[in-house]
């Protein structure tokens, strides 16, 4: 069984200051625990329109990522508050 690496895109410590440190961890350890099981998670896209992108809840949060299977990788792009989630802007898949 292969390991995947986490990565975070920029914009993941903007979004990480905007909350408060429990719930920071909480969304971090939440990330680690999503490359540690990418094997063995039901990935289901997020929209059409935004193909590759996976969303995982955390409470009022959402983790938006995607997953490279090839080089075992799982980018973490976004992680806001739902209400934000379809606000123009907010995801970047760069």
């Amino acid at each position: 069984m292969p390991w995947y690496r986490i990565t975070y895109l920029p914009a993941v410590l903007n979004d990480l200051h905007a909350t408060e440190l429990p719930m920071a961890q909480r969304l971090l350890d939440k990330t680690k625990w999503l490359a540690s099981n990418a094997i063995n998670l039901r990935h289901n896209p997020m929209h059409p329109d935004l193909p590759g992108l996976i969303q995982y809840a955390v409470a009022d949060w959402r983790i938006l990522y995607s997953i490279d299977r090839e080089d075992h990788v799982v980018a973490i792009h976004r992680i806001c508050p739902r209400r934000e989630l379809y606000r123009r802007n907010t995801i970047q898949t760069d």
